[in-house]
């Protein structure tokens, strides 16, 4: 994710920003650029998103117009699509396929959260050029998700992939619950956006491992995929991780089966690539003035502490680039956190078998 600019005044913006406070635009994303847009309407005076069918992008003063996608209408979205456009929504809430009752208020509330996430999602999958056919496009494994809130006396949904189909947990978008759920499984970390990023690893360990012949390959990296699956995972939820996981695996929960081992390092290297390019976006260096008075040890702890992010996470790098910048910046977020008294921004360890996974990752994307 990165730093935008109104092209009307030229302040700066975030991602999920819909009106430049400066000069008082109403912003688009245009998905097509990756940028976020001042709008002007075409139509007279328009103070909100959804009051004038049809906009001109000061991003791109000599494109067609464009239309918002028609989720604004539920403040869940802020992408636009070209005004000829036979679609009606983005192309990220096109791969929305079940959504709660929205005219009840909470979950409203609730599916914009997960709404917002996705948005953001599917920026940093359009960035890693990643094939995005969507259910309409590909009938049989195209992604979609559906957003499911649990019955009154049914039991509770649970978020999971099934070839493409990512359904995810409307009460998840609550805090209380999401925390109450992360104590229960011992994990570090749960949020909306690392749930996406995981379900996502699956879909695409089957479009870029299964379905293109590299079973093999990725099987001597990550372990056998071909045992039996729910066996594997009732035996981590009994036993839990055995006690040397982090030699190996980015998380406790990577252990549980190959597939898994695949889908948190998935999300491992999509939290890198995205947190990298905002890093970059602000001009991160870092540099502790320790480091400039020598001692016998500098060498080593320079290379630990000192970083700059001056390159394109998404660019022809290798993925040396992206950890020799990620563990710097990680360890000094960490201790930001940490002065603030709250939990780590990165509750990981990356061990050098670990590493190689997120370097397979690399490769298997960019290549």
């Amino acid at each position: 994710m990165k730093l935008f600019r109104c092209q009307a005044c030229d302040q700066i913006l975030y991602f999920e920003n819909t009106r430049c406070e400066a000069s008082g635009h109403v912003l688009g994303f245009v998905p097509e650029m990756a940028e976020l847009s001042a709008l002007e309407p075409l139509d007279g005076e328009a103070p909100v998103a959804d009051a004038a069918p049809l906009w001109q992008a000061l991003a791109t003063p000599e494109s067609s117009p464009v239309r918002f996608c028609s989720n604004v209408a539920h403040d869940a979205c802020n992408w636009v699509v070209p005004a000829d456009s036979p679609e009606s929504l983005c192309a990220a809430c096109r791969y929305n396929r079940v959504v709660p009752d929205l005219a009840v208020p909470a979950n409203l509330f609730a599916w914009q959260r997960w709404q917002a996430a996705q948005h953001r999602l599917v920026y940093t999958l359009r960035r890693l050029r990643l094939p995005l056919a969507n259910r309409q496009d590909d009938p049989a494994h195209g992604l979609v998700f559906d957003v499911l809130a649990d019955l009154p006396d049914g039991p509770k949904v649970l978020t999971g992939h099934d070839e493409g189909v990512i359904t995810l947990a409307l009460s998840e978008a609550d805090d209380a619950e999401r925390e109450r759920r992360r104590t229960a499984m011992g994990e570090p970390y749960r949020t909306l956006l690392g749930h996406l990023r995981h379900e996502t690893g699956h879909h695409y360990w089957d479009l870029l491992v299964r379905d293109t012949g590299r079973l093999e390959e990725c099987r001597a990296v990550f372990g056998d995929d071909s045992q039996d699956y729910n066996e594997a995972l009732a035996r981590h939820y009994a036993n839990g991780a055995p006690s040397d996981w982090r030699a190996g695996y980015v998380s406790a929960y990577a252990t549980a089966h190959p597939w898994e081992d695949f889908a948190e390092t998935w999300a491992h290297y999509l939290h890198i690539v995205d947190t990298l390019e905002m890093a970059g976006a602000f001009g991160i260096q870092l540099m502790p003035p320790l480091l400039k008075q020598p001692s016998a040890g500098d060498a080593g702890t320079a290379q630990l502490l000192a970083a700059e992010v001056d390159f394109d996470p998404f660019g022809p790098i290798g993925i040396e680039t992206l950890i020799e910048a990620w563990l710097p910046l990680t360890y000094a977020v960490n201790s930001l956190n940490r002065c603030m008294g709250t939990a780590d921004f990165y509750p990981f360890v990356l061990s050098e078998p670990a590493i190689a996974k997120l370097g397979y990752v690399h490769r298997l994307i960019r290549t």
